[in-house]
């Protein structure tokens, strides 16, 4: 059995310094409370960064994994891997400490990059967090004292793939069920539904592979529906019993992957966006059908940033890190034209909140903006880590009575927080897969630098391809 390499980060709370406001907004899964990258109603994110950027409120070291944070109430909910475990830990949101933890084995090395971690981001509901593991180890816990309550391997039972980076669509809790893109190769279990309260499978539709997008609730005709992205199509599904009601191709074969979160608009129009020449496809549906209004790569080609909406039109970043340069882009998610483009901040995540947009570039870089289709308008830029940001953010308040902005430090979080309103941006930091970059470049034959040199289609010679694997492993994501 391989050794498993620790790569150890940084989780940072950095408070913007924003006014109090009568209640506050849970971020409890991936993509906030409706997985549209939108923070609650009262939430707000400022007219300016602070001179030098956020204040940090405390930071603590994680292991592996580009699993993003979940936030309710006053917890904050981390799953990572440390040495031989994917751990799920519950954290004091305030301070950073520790309140309980529960581990599961694991053995996964992803086929690329460096990552062994997982990437789903926890999901809180019902009293209950729900994880699913780079191997795919779905669990379920107990929210306040992090007992197991269930527990199902899902690509043992149902013969999936862990792909090349290990399964990464986050589950989807709605009503009483888990809807997973499990990938299942046995019993057509490419979407299987699991019972919340015992973890008993409902039913298992489609024999599509596993993505690493994660599905989405929308209601149509006043009905509760699931909108999945596998790997090559997507569908809308009854959560119910699992019936199609409809389904059209989205992704194609090779070295591609589907990872953005399918965005619902008002109107029942709908946005998917894959990189790789995937491109992106703006629709109407509603439960007989979709209408395509346009497609293609010119406006918008995300490799994995799920679109947020403001207003009229949607922001993200375009194109692949690991390509050519890409841009944070307004598009008109009517028509697929874009409104404009901002070039110079990489590539990464993206929020919003009230009339502002939150960009969190892979860099570590905040870029505030006005959410503003006519021009770029950028409020204010600032470094939040000075590493690698992988993890997709989460923009979270709570309440402490009322009072106004609390001042960031790691030694009075305790004493303020009965007094003081906080906000937050958790990020996580990953380095580099190996543990140097002369061990990096040294290892000419790994798999990782050689499969790597084949998904780009280089002909370099193996110090170069290891140099590649370097950058690779350490500055691009999946």
């Amino acid at each position: 059995m391989p050794r498993a390499r620790t790569v150890i980060g940084t989780i940072v709370a950095a408070l913007l310094g924003l006014p109090a406001t009568a209640s506050a907004g849970d971020w409890p899964q991936i993509l906030g409370e409706r997985r549209d990258g939108r923070a609650a109603a009262d939430e707000r994110l400022p007219d300016a960064l602070p001179p030098g950027g956020p204040r940090r409120a405390w930071q603590r070291k994680v292991g592996s994994g580009y699993a993003g944070i979940a936030v309710v109430g006053a917890r904050a909910y981390l799953f990572h891997r440390v040495e031989g475990a994917e751990r799920l830990e519950a954290l004091d949101a305030a301070t950073g400490a520790p309140l309980w933890s529960l581990d599961h084995a694991t053995t996964f090395a992803p086929q690329v990059g460096g990552n062994t971690g997982p990437l789903c981001t926890p999901v809180v509901a019902g009293g209950k967090v729900v994880t699913f593991g780079a191997q795919g180890v779905l669990t379920c816990a107990d929210a306040d004292t992090g007992t197991r309550l269930w527990q199902v391997d899902t690509h043992r039972t149902y013969g999936a793939q862990e792909g090349y980076f290990g399964a990464g669509s986050t589950p989807l809790v709605i009503g009483d069920r888990v809807v997973v893109n499990v990938g299942g190769t046995r019993r057509e279990a490419g979407i299987v539904a699991f019972a919340l309260a015992d973890g008993a499978a409902l039913w298992t539709k489609t024999a599509e592979p596993g993505s690493y997008s994660a599905p989405v609730a929308v209601n149509v005709a006043g009905a509760p529906h699931v909108l999945v992205i596998t790997r090559y199509k997507c569908l809308l599904i009854a959560p119910a019993d699992g019936a199609i009601r409809w389904e059209f191709p989205f992704g194609q074969r090779g070295p591609t992957v589907n990872a953005a979160t399918p965005v619902v608009l008002p109107g029942n129009l709908l946005l998917v966006t894959a990189s790789y020449g995937i491109g992106s496809i703006g629709a109407r549906f509603d439960g007989d059908g979709v209408a395509r209004l346009w497609e293609g790569t010119e406006g918008l080609a995300a490799q994995y940033c799920t679109p947020v909406a403001s207003g009229s039109h949607v922001y993200a970043f375009d194109g692949r890190e690991d390509g050519p340069p890409g841009a944070l882009v307004c598009l008109d998610p009517a028509t697929g034209r874009r409104a404009w483009s901002l070039p110079g901040i990489g590539h990464g995540h993206v929020i919003a909140a009230g009339d502002r947009v939150l960009a969190v570039s892979n860099a570590g870089e905040l870029v505030l903006l006005a959410a503003d289709p006519a021009a770029p308008r950028v409020l204010g830029r600032a470094r939040a880590l000075d590493a690698a940001v992988r993890a997709a953010p989460a923009l979270s308040a709570q309440r402490h009575g009322a009072g106004g902005v609390r001042p960031a430090a790691v030694t009075d979080a305790a004493t303020e927080r009965s007094t003081r309103r906080r906000r937050s941006i958790h990020t996580e930091r990953n380095s580099c897969c190996c543990r140097s970059r002369a061990a990096c470049r040294s290892r000419a034959a790994c798999r990782r630098q050689v499969t790597w040199a084949w998904l780009s289609k280089t002909r370099t010679a193996p110090r170069d391809a290891a140099r590649r694997s370097h950058r690779r492993c350490r500055f691009r994501p999946p």
